[in-house]
């Protein structure tokens, strides 16, 4: 686990590479992330910064959140989110009400990005779990779309839990791991990261360095 960054989805573009490839990126936005309160091993039993994003009005935060910014001495954000690390070590000389810069991730490293995926309502089968339809001729009449039997007669007489069935899709929490850093922006404070990330347009991701390398 290593300290990661709050950013905010900016959209699509693509790069190209030295050989003339054209690779689709991700723009993410992760400026002014601030410290808003260190945990250590000694006093909370694990290691961590709490990092806070974006911009909100005073008028728009409640008493307890306004005490702690007050404290940390930062500016209130629309996020908070906490990120561990492996040791008190590997936070190094971070300071609460500091900012964390876009220094600590290079291109080419692999990141995890976890976000919300854009909700699609409620969907029916062959659309929420990639089902195939049924046949469009020879007797079918109706049930095109249908996801066919669910379940037994008698025996035992109902529906096993877990199922796959009609329900609402999407509007989940998603992380892709293993994704590339193609290039970082350091004067506009911009990552961006090959393919897509879950989440609409102005939706908040959380990037860290990835768990699985892949070799």
């Amino acid at each position: 686990m290593g300290l990661g960054l709050i950013g905010k989805k900016i959209g699509m573009t693509r790069v190209f590479t030295e050989n003339g490839d054209s690779l689709p990126v991700t723009v993410i936005d992760v400026s002014h992330n601030r410290v808003t309160q260190i945990k250590s091993q000694e006093k909370d039993g694990y290691s961590a910064a709490q990092l806070v994003f974006g911009k909100k009005r005073a008028v728009r935060v409640n008493k307890p959140l306004a005490g702690h910014y007050s404290k940390a001495g930062a500016e209130a954000g629309e996020i908070i989110k906490e990120f561990r690390v492996n040791s008190d070590e590997a936070l190094g000389e971070l300071k609460i009400g500091a900012t964390i810069e876009i220094d600590i991730f290079q291109e080419g490293q692999k990141v995890d990005v976890s976000g919300i995926t854009i909700g699609k309502g409620y969907a029916g089968t062959i659309k929420r779990h990639n089902f195939s339809a049924n046949r469009t001729t020879h007797g079918n009449s109706k049930a095109h779309r249908k996801p066919g039997s669910i379940g037994m007669a008698q025996d035992p007489g109902r529906i096993f839990p877990g199922k796959r069935m009609s329900g609402q899709m999407g509007s989940v929490k998603k992380t892709i791991q293993n994704l590339e850093i193609i290039r970082i922006d350091k004067d506009k404070n911009l990552l961006l990261i090959k393919g897509s990330l879950p989440g609409s347009k102005g939706g908040k991701v959380f990037i860290r360095p990835s768990i699985k390398v892949k070799q």
